[in-house]
């Protein structure tokens, strides 16, 4: 009888699994959203980090906006947030960015980051996502966040530290997975994974805008051998942007204009749309 009452708590429960995902579009973050998802967890939001300067040392900079994409696709709100990429202020500035949203608010996203000067070019008011998209679904405040870090502890340690300072938990449900079998299971499980930029010996043009598969993988995995690089990408010798994935409705079709340095390339991708 114990163990039942134990179980049956649905308000307790339902609270603790209340969930932010920092989403960049890519395949680690994309995999932490359906891990939270497999555990019923309610995820309020998809935050995505927008950085308006030249890099950043904790966030991908390429592609980003496909997270929106990603989102409407599945119903979950987007939460976009442009900081500077200043490694002495991005946290802060997420952290001052996410405290309302973590605490409990109606506020809509336009609300919430009005003073920022980006914030007409990154969300204009014909930006096709649902009127429901612009707002957090209740107002019950945040438990945790989950973020896709694979490798970095520069990154989860930062984001563990923000967290503890926001008073949530930091889950960090893929963290040192095994290089190979991670992009394994992504692949086998429909993930949709497309290389948008390419920084390492040993990958030419022709992967800028490859979409993986068994076999390109199996390539991939031979090169990252012969000229000893990470098959997961985790050392920046590429980012990626999902565009398809179990938990999705549907798919975002690009289109995109390849261009290479002779050194490294990159996908300019002009046109998105969920299909």
């Amino acid at each position: 009888m114990l163990h039942l009452r134990l179980i049956y708590r649905p308000k307790a429960l339902r609270h603790f699994v209340r969930v932010l995902i920092l989403g960049s579009g890519g395949k680690d973050s994309s995999y932490a959203i359906w891990w939270a998802m497999l555990r019923g967890w309610d995820v309020a939001g998809i935050v995505t980090v927008q950085i308006t300067g030249s890099d950043s040392m904790t966030f991908q900079l390429p592609t980003t906006s496909i997270a929106g994409l990603q989102a409407a696709s599945a119903k979950i709100p987007w939460l976009p947030i442009p900081i500077t990429g200043n490694p002495d202020s991005e946290m802060g500035d997420l952290k001052n960015a996410l405290e309302g949203i973590i605490q409990g608010s109606s506020k809509q996203r336009s609300e919430i980051w009005s003073s920022s000067e980006k914030s007409e070019a990154m969300w204009p008011e014909t930006w096709p996502w649902p009127d429901d998209l612009n707002r957090l679904r209740p107002r019950e405040p945040i438990d945790a966040i989950v973020v896709g870090a694979l490798r970095s502890d520069y990154q989860k340690t930062r984001v563990e530290r923000m967290c503890q300072e926001l008073g949530v938990i930091s889950y960090t449900p893929i963290w040192h997975n095994d290089s190979h079998q991670h992009m394994v299971d992504l692949i086998e499980h429909g993930f949709s994974i497309m290389m948008t930029s390419i920084t390492t010996d040993g990958l030419g043009k022709e992967w800028v805008g490859k979409i993986l598969t068994d076999e390109s993988f199996r390539k991939l995995s031979k090169l990252a051998d012969d000229f000893r690089f990470n098959v997961d990408g985790e050392g920046g010798e590429y980012e990626t942007a999902v565009l398809s994935a179990p938990w999705m409705d549907r798919e975002i079709a690009t289109k995109f204009t390849a261009h290479w340095t002779g050194m490294r390339g990159w996908a300019d991708i002009w046109s998105a749309e969920l299909i």
